[in-house]
């Protein structure tokens, strides 16, 4: 059985060819770049248009897909807090960022109202402190 997950383990990264291919398209590009300034012609100017599309391309794709996946995790946390804070708090969940309302997702449902009067009061702020305040994790599996 896969080991439980928690603060430690739950970062998830990118696949390594996504990773190989972000690396080497943009290791061609800078090269094909340095050939391009060096010694000018049309072939390297088309060589470095293919690697650097193919570069860009990729790096958009990744930061496209977690952008939404961050819109998703907003809405999904206001509507849990929504049924779940009690009612001096539900009027202030427009008060949370999007980065407080990431790290408050792990929080399992008895310890969320807790955390989200810590994150308003200022006893945490950014996404890293918040998961690790939270004591009862509730996974996430099918993070981007």
């Amino acid at each position: 059985m896969a080991e439980a997950q928690n603060y430690a383990n739950h970062a998830k990264r990118p696949p390594l060819l996504f990773l190989a291919g972000a690396y080497s398209s943009t290791a061609a590009a800078l090269a094909i770049g340095y050939q391009l300034v060096t010694d000018f012609s049309t072939g390297n100017l088309a060589l470095f248009l293919v690697a650097a599309s193919a570069a860009t391309g990729l790096l958009f794709a990744r930061r496209f897909s977690t952008g939404v996946q961050d819109r998703v995790i907003r809405l999904e946390e206001r509507l849990r807090m929504e049924r779940l804070l009690p009612d001096d708090l539900k009027s202030r969940i427009e008060d949370l960022t999007t980065d407080q309302l990431i790290g408050l997702r792990f929080a399992s449902d008895a310890e969320l109202p807790a955390l989200v009067r810590r994150v308003l009061d200022g006893d945490l702020t950014d996404r890293k402190e918040i998961k690790q305040a939270v004591e009862d994790w509730r996974a996430d599996h099918q993070r981007i």
